[in-house]
């Protein structure tokens, strides 16, 4: 269809698509980062979108060089080219010229995906917050081991604090992401998967599941909600004192029922009556030795059994 019509009136339609898609002033959240781990991904995304443009307008300019210059108009109706059997100069130069983008693409990356693993050097010195993430179809549940409080679907953490994510999965594989403030990671049943990223400033942050997992994905949305430390800590006193408890029989209901629960809020956690340490761990913490890599000296282990038999 596009053969039939002009090239004029082609290229108007491309241009005018343009100017319609550049009239959007919602930000693409990977593209806003608002964390120092979600800054690193971002500089690095602009790098290689810079880097890969100019590859694309060197070679279609070469390209578009050979076409006009070697065109059929401008030579002789009997030219024929010369025949050429290899030219050592050119064939290492375009040999180096791949092997050197590659290189210039592949070390920052790396750089930047250990960066990523590690708690920022400007947050070093602040304790961070652990928090447990269970995936379920299709929900989300944010355990606080040492507030004593779980969530669903939803989140509060301090800014400019480093928060040591744990995801584990009650049910099938899923990604947790929150676009503006870092990259994701999967969570998958027995085993943890440790992500670390923090709040520049206070606001709430759409985070997502990224990896399809039946018929509840698209709707498989949570809220996180970066709060002052001080705001913190009052979210934390007013859920102890006006959530109900969490039950054994609370938790079982809400990983069985499969579907869209909404938020839900409860003082104790899960993790009670299941035994994550005994997971595989795959992070920071995996560095360590296995009976330093959990601090329990302010955790809510009230009534927890620890045997393994439930």
């Amino acid at each position: 269809m596009l053969r039939k019509l002009p090239w004029k009136l082609t290229l108007l339609l491309s241009l005018t698509s343009l100017f319609l898609l550049g009239g959007c002033d919602t930000k693409m959240a990977v593209l806003d980062p608002q964390g120092p781990m979600a800054r690193e991904q971002y500089h690095l995304i602009v790098y290689s979108a810079i880097l890969m443009a100019f590859v694309f307008v060197v070679v279609l300019g070469l390209y578009l060089y050979m076409v006009i210059k070697y065109r059929e108009s401008r030579l002789p109706a009997d030219y024929k080219p010369p025949q050429l059997h290899g030219h050592k100069v050119l064939e290492t130069v375009w040999t180096l010229i791949p092997v050197l983008i590659i290189i210039a693409i592949a070390i920052p990356t790396v750089k930047a995906n250990y960066s990523v693993e590690e708690t920022p050097k400007s947050l070093k010195d602040k304790k961070p917050l652990t928090i447990y993430v269970t995936s379920a179809d299709w929900k989300w549940i944010f355990s606080y081991p040492e507030q004593g409080i779980e969530t669903v679907n939803y989140a509060n953490i301090p800014t400019d604090r480093p928060i040591k994510f744990q995801l584990t999965s009650a049910g099938t594989m899923a990604s947790f992401w929150v676009p503006e403030l870092g990259g994701q990671k999967y969570t998958m049943p027995n085993m943890t998967m440790q992500l670390i990223l923090s709040a520049d400033h206070p606001g709430d942050y759409t985070g997502r599941n990224s990896n399809f997992n039946g018929e509840g994905f698209a709707k498989m949305d949570f809220n996180v909600v970066a709060q002052t430390q001080s705001d913190f800590n009052k979210w934390v006193k007013e859920v102890k004192s006006t959530a109900p408890k969490m039950k054994k029989s609370d938790y079982e209901k809400l990983v069985k029922t499969e579907g869209l629960v909404g938020t839900q809020t409860y003082t104790g956690t899960h993790l009670k009556w299941v035994n994550v340490h005994e997971q595989h761990t795959y992070g920071e913490q995996s560095k360590t030795k296995s009976n330093e890599s959990h601090d329990h000296s302010n955790m809510d282990m009230s009534n927890m059994d620890m045997s393994g038999n439930n």
